[in-house]
């Protein structure tokens, strides 16, 4: 739940700090004090989008901090874990917002995405606005809500998967089968070049082996001559390096002296005169058992000449040839009875349409089960609020066989505002008092089912008044008994009966105009509630009607 709000420099607020409870918490104020200021600043800190209209004139830059307690908020705290962004039990969301339009979001300290903020923020706190009673005449808004009173938000975005999956595979079908003819001639041309990558069968390093082996078997006459010269140089030749070394060996041993410095060059002389013959013996059967293979070489110049002309053709070089064959070879079989061949694309578009038809009727079932409950749920909660006689109707209408991403059926909530008379959408029907009766009923009854922690209701009962007005506010009541809500509302009746009271109000100074934000206490409650009734001039008998207001709106629920 929301524990602390901290603002600064946002619209007219220079600095708020709010601390909130469990339960019912009320805002009220005169008109233009700034209410909105505490819903508008929640609404950014969730990731709302934010303008640099929002900067307080003179400050250069705006600054919102919401504190959390996810101890109890099992799908936030697995969210804050899996971004490595967990800290405690607390989870702070910050926003700050520059004079030029830019913004930067936190979370626990950490700069992330805005996506994240909005993310998160969807667990942790549901704004009910009044702009939702104009969304509250869309289509999609029905069956959004729909889904979520019968808790099926996960089958119906498996339904959304699936049919996601169902269409794309049924797109590269008819792709597929729009091209049957350009396919086939492509088919051929790549069995063709595979046949032929096949034939040529090259293997990874062969083509620099037999560069290798072909420089060899080429030069083979110089191989073998300059191998000769050499072995003659070693030992065969009166000034061969074995003899060479023999004599520089004699002229060192008959030094008239011994003369140790020079032992190691004596024994390094000997060392080589032994190596020089080792390597004289080496080139002699070198020379005696080489060959020349002009067959071979003509059978390594072909192969090779063959590999040349195949990457010359395929406009690469012979390096690339093996990743070529695996490519074509791929492709073949993608298009010629692989994964893409036209048989078991209708196989598998077939097999999708299954999987999505099982969750879609599981869909199905489960809204069909749910539409029954909530227009119960929701005739108690419109006669509660002075509107017995009119009918709610969430009506599913199947339409064609085809399948649509968000299930079998449309779905719309009718009202018939007399009875006998045949239910019609909303647009039609309900006024905009009456609007705003349907959406608060709506709003109660899906909030109960909520697993979101915090409900924010701004200004939702615009329009009411009297004995209903104290109804609303029991229902918002009961609401903040099961977690916390949080209501802008300019009802007495309502404000009465919260367990917390925050009051906006506005003034000026040097010119400047700020918003402050107070917790009032019992007395200052009663106050509000009389200024709430009477206007600026409160009379005793107003007082008194406050106290009385207060005083049953806090023991009804004791």
């Amino acid at each position: 739940m929301l524990t602390q709000l901290t603002v600064s420099n946002y619209a007219i607020a220079e600095r708020v700090e709010l601390q909130f409870s469990k339960g019912m918490t009320a805002l009220t104020g005169e008109t233009g004090a700034g209410k909105s200021i505490v819903l508008d600043a929640l609404g950014l800190a969730m990731g709302g989008r934010a303008d640099a209209g929002a900067v307080r004139h003179g400050a250069k830059r705006a600054d919102i901090t919401a504190t959390f307690d996810v101890a109890t908020i099992p799908e936030a705290s697995q969210w804050l874990e899996q971004h490595e962004l967990d800290d405690d039990t607390d989870c702070i969301l910050r926003r700050v917002i520059s004079k030029d339009g830019r913004s930067r979001a936190y979370i626990n300290g950490q700069p992330c995405p805005l996506a994240h903020l909005k993310e998160l923020g969807g667990l942790l706190m549901d704004i009910h606005s009044q702009h939702q009673h104009q969304s509250l005449l869309r289509k999609d808004t029905h069956r959004k809500l729909l889904d979520e009173f019968a808790g099926v938000e996960n089958l119906a975005a498996e339904t959304r998967d699936a049919w996601k999956a169902w269409q794309q595979t049924r797109q590269r079908l008819t792709e597929r089968q729009q091209n049957a003819e350009e396919s086939e001639a492509k088919l051929q041309l790549l069995r063709y070049q595979v046949e032929e990558l096949d034939r040529l069968a090259l293997e990874a390093d062969e083509q620099a082996e037999l560069e290798q082996e072909q420089a060899q078997l080429s030069q083979a006459d110089t191989v073998l001559h300059s191998s000769h010269q050499a072995a003659l140089l070693c030992t065969e030749d009166e000034t061969s390096a074995s003899d060479l070394v023999r004599q520089a060996l004699q002229q060192l041993e008959q030094l008239p002296v011994d003369v140790p410095a020079l032992a190691d060059t004596i024994q390094m002389l000997n060392d080589a005169q032994i190596q020089i013959s080792e390597a004289g013996d080496n080139l002699r059967r070198f020379v005696e058992d080489y060959e020349a293979d002009p067959a071979r070489l003509a059978e390594v110049e072909e192969r090779l000449s063959a590999i040349y002309q195949m990457a010359r053709k395929h406009r690469i070089t012979p390096e690339e040839l093996p990743d070529l064959h695996q490519r074509l070879t791929a492709e073949l079989a993608e298009l010629d009875g692989g994964a893409g061949s036209l048989e078991q694309l209708e196989a598998e578009l077939d097999s999708l349409r299954a999987d999505y038809d099982q969750l879609a009727n599981r869909l199905s079932d489960a809204r069909q089960q749910a539409a029954v409950e909530l227009d119960q749920r929701i005739a108690e909660e419109l006669a509660q609020l002075s509107m017995p006689s009119v009918q709610f109707v969430t009506h599913l209408s199947r339409h064609s066989e085809e399948p649509a991403a968000h299930g079998m059926e449309d779905i719309e909530f009718l009202v018939s505002a007399n009875p006998g008379q045949p239910a019609r959408s909303l647009a039609k029907v309900a006024s905009g008092g009456e609007l705003s009766r349907i959406s608060l009923a709506i709003q109660v009854v899906v909030a109960q089912t909520s697993t979101t922690p915090t409900l924010v209701f701004d200004e939702v009962d615009v329009g009411i008044g009297g004995g209903t007005a104290e109804v609303v506010g029991r229902l918002l009541r009961t609401l903040g008994n099961n977690g916390q809500v949080l209501c802008v509302t300019h009802l007495p009746q309502v404000a009465a009966q919260c367990h917390q009271h925050l009051f906006v109000s506005k003034f000026t100074d040097k010119e400047a105009t700020f918003s402050k934000i107070e917790t009032l206490d019992d007395q200052g409650r009663i106050s509000e509630v009389a200024r709430m009734l009477g206007g600026v001039d409160m009379t005793e008998q107003t007082i008194a009607h406050a106290r009385e207001m207060f005083s049953k709106g806090q023991a009804t629920h004791h």
